[in-house]
């Protein structure tokens, strides 16, 4: 015997539920109107994940070359491991473009573009651990089960194009912590990140469970027709069923992508040319996939740098320039793509990193090389282009170190409250509600930074 609760559950939602599920499901990556004109359309945020050191990249400090080998003012900066003295740059840095920011010499090439960014120099997080910092970064909170800012993005907005994932994420590898970062929580399982491992470079491999084989697209259809009527037959008794959801909606896209997943992953039909711009590298093939995708209508396209945490420095900032020598041509030839596209205007780049490094150098290594620094959370740098901030400009700054943001910082918070209103929404109203109260993705905190609008 049913309950009258399930009596009515599985009336209400039994044949109705179904049609509704599919009125749901067509319309979940529909365009939306954003709060209020938009700067910007699609985001590509590119994560040097690990942490990339501030004072050796964009935030030159003379007087660590003053003071190198001397302890700091007041202590040794007291972090994860033991550090020594303060130690200088290994790098030169120029100053660079019309605005004459100075540039590390490991990124000559953003160098020759830098009038194009927004260079914030006084980012802080809460916790100088990767796990926490990269949920913080990515979904609003130090601790899993948030919906991550991709998430929030194809919520509010929807995508423009129905044949390719709205938010896509791509690395050689797995960054430290994995799916969690690019989840949708509690939002609907629709919004989660699709992930594309790139260390492939043949188009079939690297989407290899979208290919139909020998099955003629007609025949295809039926089945998938019917498997999906059977599972929304068995989602109606099983209402808020975010794993189920998901699988109904990721076969869709699937099926969908079959159609233009194969060509916009073809890196064959670019020139030699603009392929050796971005460098061989898989953070370059990622690099030039987000401008594809992008040009395709995707809503957001995220790329870690690699496989766990190679920005993580603690033995050697000379590893530094290596990384470098990937990661400099790729976003250099990206920017300069969309602004010769006419995409720039639309589409917001962040070059971010979840915490920056110390000044000083680490003395508690288990190695005998002591040429790197410790996680900092208190000081570091990112980059924005396009999108509607301004180009050339610096904002903020931290101690003459390079240790602490003093100067106009900035919070995880304030700077995803400052993307979202660059894509026409405003982070206090997109919410969600769930678990007796209304989400977001900056929780209750946020300012945005009016400084770097255009």
């Amino acid at each position: 015997m049913w309950t009258r609760r399930e009596l009515l559950a599985r009336t209400g939602l039994g044949f109705g539920g179904v049609a509704l599920s599919q009125l749901l499901a067509a319309d979940a990556f529909a365009p939306k109107a954003p709060h209020f004109p938009a700067k910007a359309k699609h985001v590509i945020y590119l994560i040097l994940n690990g942490g990339m050191s501030q004072v050796d990249t964009f935030d030159p400090k003379p007087a660590l070359t003053k003071y190198n080998g001397q302890p700091m003012p007041g202590g040794n900066p007291k972090t994860e491991r033991v550090t020594g003295s303060l130690m200088q740059s290994p790098f030169a840095f120029r100053q660079q473009g019309q605005s004459g920011i100075p540039v590390s010499e490991i990124f000559p090439r953003i160098g020759a573009q830098i009038d194009k960014f927004t260079v914030i120099r006084s980012m802080y997080n809460d916790v100088p651990n990767h796990e926490p910092s990269l949920f913080m970064t990515n979904c609003g909170a130090i601790q899993p089960g948030r919906p991550s800012l991709g998430s929030w993005l194809t919520y509010g907005l929807g995508t423009e194009n129905r044949n390719l994932p709205g938010y896509v994420v791509m690395c050689p590898g797995t960054p430290v912590v994995g799916p969690p970062l690019w989840e949708s929580a509690f939002l609907p399982a629709v919004y989660q990140g699709t992930f594309i491992g790139i260390n492939e470079t043949d188009p079939k491999k690297l989407i290899k469970y979208v290919d139909r084989g020998k099955t003629a697209p007609e025949a295809q259809r039926r089945q998938l027709d019917l498997l999906k009527a059977l599972n929304e037959e068995h989602l109606a008794a099983r209402r808020g069923d975010g794993q189920l959801e998901a699988t109904i909606e990721s076969m869709e896209i699937a099926y969908r992508m079959q159609t233009e997943g194969p060509e916009v992953f073809d890196l064959a039909k670019e020139t030699p040319a603009t392929r050796e711009r971005y460098g061989d590298s898989a953070f370059g093939r990622g690099c030039l996939m987000a401008r594809r995708m992008v040009e395709k209508g995707v809503r957001m396209v995220q790329i870690y740098f690699g496989n766990s945490q190679p920005w993580d420095a603690h033995e050697d900032i000379q590893s530094h320039a290596r990384l470098a020598r990937q990661a400099d041509p790729a976003v250099a030839a990206l920017v300069q793509d969309l602004a010769e596209r006419g995409l720039l205007n639309e589409t917001l780049v962040v070059v971010g990193t979840e915490f920056g490094r110390t000044p000083a150098v680490e003395t508690g290594s288990t190695t005998k090389l002591h040429n790197g620094r410790d996680h900092n959370s208190l000081g570091y740098s990112i980059l924005l282009a396009g999108g509607g901030v301004k180009g050339g400009y610096v904002h903020g700054a931290t101690d003459e170190f390079g240790y602490k943001a003093v100067d106009k910082p900035v919070h995880p918070h304030d700077l995803n409250a400052t993307l979202l209103h660059l894509m026409g929404l405003d982070h206090t109203k997109l919410t969600y509600f769930y678990s007796g109260r209304h989400f977001r993705l900056t929780d209750v905190h946020g300012e945005l930074v009016r400084d770097i609008l255009a």
